[in-house]
């Protein structure tokens, strides 16, 4: 079915009013072009279409207070009704909601699901929470996971909790903790990578991150869990953020993550597969951070799903039998 759009409007100019600083300006213009493939957003960032100042700006760009937006035509689809599959999806995920407030939320997101939808016509996990809470004009992701990724992810719902949230982290105030099942034995002394990450973005639009003395400094400590005959259980926490930093840092340690569809090792993944895995063993199990409200700290733990769950029985598991 071919995709309806309403007319393509003019340049506009917009500035940026307080409440939306330090917002980065893909999710600004996610926010603002609503029914615009997100394909189609980081095409016109990335062609140089889209101005902050009368200048070129990357994805990760900042708002300042004041900042004026360029915003080229683009055409917007025409809002259709959800099919009753994606209807199912968002009624789904009420059942996923691990805490939930005046102000924020947090989603123990499926693995498989995107946080953003790919184009006009699929939904991500903002569109369908969105259609989940509608009062909820001003929900905007607080962070993101990977779309194989499972876990914990941090939703705001009013414009001062996710600048007091994306305050926590960039100032490296909040802690996220996850779990990955990887290759081989990992060494007790290994607690910390500390190894630049570079990215690369494919035509296709593919992101491809690779350890490069020209990236950004990266940095994740690692923790044992569990071992196994084959393979190790360990905790990853990110004390920076950045595109694919876990997995390629357990890779740049010689531990690939177990069903890795990027930086995986294939007869690895075919040993894990024999126990059930069929998706990437990465999940954000726990999540601590300060109210925005109350300034007292919160923790949340997301379960496992069955999968994971699963294939760490099979592989005689002692903490998770």
């Amino acid at each position: 079915m071919s995709e309806q759009t309403k007319p393509s409007q003019g340049v506009r100019f917009q500035t940026v009013e307080a409440g939306y600083q330090e917002q980065r300006i893909d999710n600004y213009l996610l926010a603002q072009l609503k029914g615009v493939p997100k394909s189609l957003v980081y095409r016109i960032l990335r062609k140089g279409e889209v101005r902050v100042n009368k200048k070129r700006v990357k994805p990760e760009y900042k708002l300042q207070i004041g900042d004026v937006i360029r915003i080229p035509p683009v055409r917007v689809a025409e809002a259709t009704p959800l099919p009753s599959a994606k209807l199912d999806q968002v009624q789904a995920l009420q059942e996923h909601i691990l805490y939930e407030d005046d102000v924020l939320m947090v989603i123990n997101k499926p693995a498989g699901l995107a946080v953003h939808g790919g184009s006009g016509l699929q939904f991500g996990l903002i569109e369908s929470l969105r259609a989940l809470r509608p009062d909820a004009k001003q929900m905007e992701l607080v962070h993101r996971l990977d779309r194989e990724t499972s876990g914990c992810i941090l939703i705001a719902k009013r414009r001062s909790a996710l600048r007091s949230l994306h305050e926590q982290l960039r100032n490296k105030t909040m802690d996220k903790q996850y779990l990955a099942l990887v290759r081989g034995q990992w060494q007790k002394h290994v607690k910390l990578i500390a190894a630049p990450l570079l990215k690369n973005t494919l035509k296709s639009g593919e992101r491809v991150v690779r350890v490069d003395a020209e990236g950004k400094p990266s940095e994740t400590r690692f923790r044992i869990i569990e071992k196994f005959e084959q393979c190790t259980l360990v905790e990853a926490s990110p004390i920076t953020g950045r595109t694919h930093q876990i997995r390629v840092h357990a890779l740049h340690a010689g531990h690939p993550i177990a069903c890795d569809p990027k930086y995986g090792d294939v007869e690895f993944d075919q040993l894990v597969q024999q126990y059930g895995l069929n998706r990437l063993f990465l999940h954000a199990h726990q999540l601590t951070f300060s109210h925005p409200q109350t300034a007292k700290p919160v923790t949340v733990n997301a379960p496992f799903d069955d999968a994971l769950l699963t294939t760490l029985k099979r592989l005689g598991s002692r903490k998770y039998s």
